[in-house]
């Protein structure tokens, strides 16, 4: 019998079954404003097929979806695309409910189901291109390593154009609209971007590979159903031209300057490197740390030219929240950023230097030396950091092809 929840029709042999997390917050550092959704799909083909599950406290919310439509216990195959516990999480509950015929997934998606749940339940392996009959449908996988995991995977309906993308062209949003055009295109966009930054960023380059090769293969689905956010219906053409675009990288003439500041002085010297930068025909966003989190940063950095970093010095350090953006950001790796450092101190002015080096190492070459100011800014220090602004400006635009 089935609970409060139902499914929701997609096609005539596709529903959506997954389930609505309003409260979520925080995805592993990645700050979320707009909730989530954890996406399930059924397949009414004659070999019923679930492809992929939901977080494990929302297992009663998909059975109920499920149990709307169909008795689950007829579920003969399941897919897993990506093994991460927001999708494979109730796996194991499935398989001992269910008792499927079969479970698919990637080579590298057996191997990394069985060290997640160490279970005896045997999982077959579908190769890149592989297809396999549901009887009067057939699926075909396309692997797609390292986005964002080894062992993720798209699997397409080939009868009914549909793409099941997983982790790519999704979003963290939760909303009772299931398709794009059910929302506003302006949240989705700002959104989606974000998830490619703090997400798919590292894998840029292939994400450029993917699109090519579906480009290649002439796959033009339907709909394109991610594990997270609505299902693209009207905006298919727009996410992909989204995808090539961010994964491309390529610089605009905008700033992002990053900080915090403990007794306002790095602070002043920020908004007069701002002031620097916007006279220097650049537009620039400003984002101190007590306020910015380090997934918003990311997203601003997703199409701009420049990083500016400020930090006063702590105990011989930067400031604990500016290495832990920068820690953030070292991993995900953004291209085609030039970058500078500045702060303030008292008796050491360590900060400065440790930004410098972290940049370094993340391949952001330096185009202006670094300002260190002694406890409070003067007039004078204040205007060395304009002109530090628009010497910053300069180069962007030096470096800048539109």
């Amino acid at each position: 019998m089935s609970g409060p929840f139902k499914a929701v029709k997609i096609t005539d042999k596709v529903y959506w079954v997954g389930a609505i997390d309003w409260g979520i917050r925080d995805f592993h550092g990645y700050r979320i404003s707009r909730g989530t959704t954890y996406n399930a799909y059924l397949v009414l083909a004659d070999k019923i097929t679930l492809i992929d599950t939901v977080k494990p406290p929302f297992r009663a919310e998909m059975m109920s979806r499920i149990a709307s439509v169909i008795n689950p216990k007829d579920i003969r195959y399941l897919i897993s695309g990506h093994a991460e516990m927001d999708h494979s999480g109730s796996l194991p509950y499935i398989i001992e409910t269910v008792k499927p015929e079969k479970i698919f997934a990637s080579t590298a998606g057996v191997k990394a189901l069985q060290e997640h749940f160490h279970f005896d339940h045997e999982i077959t392996a579908v190769k890149d291109g592989e297809k396999i009959s549901l009887g009067n449908r057939e699926l075909m996988f396309l692997e797609t390593r390292m986005l964002h995991w080894p062992e993720s995977m798209f699997t397409y309906l080939v009868e009914d154009n549909l793409l099941f993308s997983q982790d790519g062209f999704g979003m963290h949003l939760a909303s009772n609209e299931r398709f794009d055009d059910e929302l506003d295109m302006h949240i989705l966009e700002e959104e989606a971007a974000k998830y490619y930054a703090n997400i798919l960023l590292p894998y840029s380059a292939l994400v450029t590979k993917l699109l090519d090769r579906v480009k290649a293969m002439d796959l033009r689905p339907d709909l394109i159903l991610p594990a997270h956010g609505p299902i693209w219906r009207k905006g298919i053409s727009r996410i992909i031209e989204l995808y090539g675009k961010w994964a491309a990288q390529k610089p605009s003439l905008k700033a992002v300057v990053v900080y915090d500041t403990m007794w306002h002085s790095t602070e002043m010297m920020a908004q007069a490197v701002a002031e620097g930068l916007t006279s220097g025909g650049v537009p620039t966003k400003l984002m101190p740390l007590s306020s910015s989190h380090r997934s918003n940063v990311v997203a601003e950095l997703l199409d701009a030219g420049a990083l500016l970093v400020g930090s006063p010095t702590l105990n011989g350090n930067l400031l604990p929240s500016v290495a832990d953006v920068l820690t953030y950001l070292k991993g995900l790796k953004p291209q085609n950023l030039v970058g500078a450092a500045f702060g303030s101190y008292g008796w050491a002015d360590a900060a400065v230097r440790q930004i410098e080096e972290i940049l370094t190492s993340m391949k952001i070459p330096l185009v202006a030396e670094g300002i260190k100011v002694k406890y409070v800014p003067t007039n004078d220090d204040l205007s060395r950091c304009v002109t530090f602004g628009s010497q910053v400006a300069t180069k962007l635009k030096e470096q800048h092809v539109d």
